[in-house]
């Protein structure tokens, strides 16, 4: 199945949107690791359409990470189709993504993201209304429906096709599970077989062999990878090896892993500047970047007090200071 865009794979690996996490120094990381595609954090059609800053700065990317697509949410046809022509205009993306699937309170309630999923002609008039407006691909992505009693993903599906969406990409729960229970990728094998236009799978990715085996259960075209990838961005290496049928890289060591956590540091700094405000912002992703090592938990709270990237060099050589004199 074609892609609406130049990828470099059969099954093209995706960095989902992830608010606070799919920024530019991420995405450009996970893209020397092996993404195929990423995606920007999901973005308001409205604060677009107002001129807000922090939502324009959201817009921004470097030509390193292309192929990228701009997401954005919002219930109202013309003003996303505003905000879809701003972005095009202003930032030249390679297709605009319409969320249909955050869970997210402050979003739904005003009807955005998994709120539209309520009204299915709603659905089909924003991916319309957007398409008309600019010249490069339109995409979606959505989850199964927005709870149990309107659980329909293969109908969800074809309505956005009809509505001219170019790739739909599923995350198989319904807006009341939120991240609760298991994503059901029968319904990405079944919203496959219906459609002529290319199906991404998404949930529970967690590792390199689930993305495999979603690939082998589902017949999906991509797969996109979310929450697996925190502090793991060579997750994306590992699944190509698998999809490839190569043997998967080792799991990184310490040392490797604090050596990918600096460049990842060193990222964020030439975006926002080495500055305490930077530093506290990047604890989170310490966090994720120590998981599963001895003593995490008080690596974890020395990382959550640094107040500049060279407490975290730092902290990560007295770590490794004792366990490299005794190998």
């Amino acid at each position: 199945m074609a892609f609406p865009f130049p990828v470099a794979h059969a099954v093209p690996l995706f960095l989902a949107p992830m608010a606070g996490v799919s920024e530019p120094p991420f995405r450009r990381l996970c893209r020397s690791f092996g993404a195929d595609v990423v995606l920007s954090e999901f973005l308001s059609g409205e604060g677009l359409r107002r001129g807000v800053r922090s939502v324009h700065d959201g817009a921004y990317f470097t030509e390193a990470e292309r192929p990228i697509g701009i997401q954005l949410f919002g219930a109202d046809p013309g003003a996303m189709a505003e905000a879809a022509e701003l972005v095009v205009r202003s930032y030249q993306p390679d297709f605009i993504d319409i969320n249909f699937g955050c869970p997210v309170k402050k979003v739904v309630r005003r009807n955005g993201g998994s709120g539209c999923l309520k009204d299915l002609g709603l659905v089909r008039q924003i991916i319309g209304a957007v398409r008309k407006a600019v010249d490069i691909p339109v995409t979606v992505k959505t989850r199964s429906g927005w709870d149990d009693a309107t659980r329909n993903p293969v109908e969800i599906a074809l309505r956005c096709q009809d509505a001219g969406a170019a790739m739909f990409t599923l995350h198989p729960r319904t807006r009341t599970q939120m991240y609760s229970g298991s994503a059901r990728w029968d319904e990405i094998a079944r919203v496959k077989e219906a459609l002529d236009i290319p199906v991404v799978g998404n949930g529970d990715i967690r590792t390199a062999e689930d993305a495999d085996r979603m690939r082998r259960e589902t017949g999906c075209d991509g797969i996109m990878i979310a929450r697996g990838s925190f502090g793991n961005p060579w997750i994306f290496q590992q699944a190509r090896a698998l999809l490839s049928g190569a043997a998967p890289r080792s799991t990184p060591s310490a040392a490797e892993r604090f050596a990918v956590a600096l460049r990842h540091a060193a990222l964020q700094v030439s975006v926002q500047g080495d500055s305490a405000r930077t530093a506290r912002e990047f604890r989170k992703h310490l966090g994720w970047y120590t998981r599963g090592l001895p003593g995490a938990a008080a690596l974890r709270e020395r990382l959550h007090r640094v107040e500049s990237m060279a407490d975290v060099e730092h902290t990560f050589r007295e770590y490794l200071r004792p366990r490299e004199a005794v190998g």
